[in-house]
């Protein structure tokens, strides 16, 4: 199966949701969206993919949030994409593509709904010490 993640090796989330990926027995396409960050076109792609909203997609937990006015929910998507593109940090992390679908993996569990599920069992645990029930 072909797996792509949209990583950010310094958040944990992502670091869980790619071990689980691995604990899967997949090694999937890893692509540090900070150092190489997607189109504005696969951006729109993978937003649409998983089925969500522009600001949806939008982390709003970096300093450049704010200092942009992006909590203004007036904004329109074009703005909001305008600054994702201009600053890969707001992209929220990770998203996932396999197979079975597209999602923006928050928390890392959601991974699982996109992995097989003859692939999944047992547990894993995550950096924290959380245990997560594989399906």
């Amino acid at each position: 199966m072909n797996i792509t993640i949209y990583h950010n090796p310094k958040c944990g989330t992502s670091r869980n949701t790619l071990a689980m990926i691995r604990h899967a027995g997949f090694e999937p396409t890893i692509i540090e969206y900070l150092k190489n960050p997607p189109t504005r076109a696969q951006l729109i792609q993978l937003i649409t993919d998983a089925g969500l909203s522009v600001r949806e997609v939008m982390r709003s937990k970096e300093a450049i949030f704010d200092e942009l006015g992006l909590q203004d929910v007036n904004l329109s998507d074009e703005v909001l994409m305008d600054a994702m593109m201009a600053h890969p940090i707001l992209i929220n992390r990770p998203i996932v593509v396999s197979e079975l679908g597209t999602k923006l993996c928050r928390p890392s569990e959601v991974v699982l709904d996109i992995l097989p599920a003859s692939a999944q069992g047992g547990t894993f645990t995550k950096e924290d010490g959380e245990v997560v029930q594989l399906k």
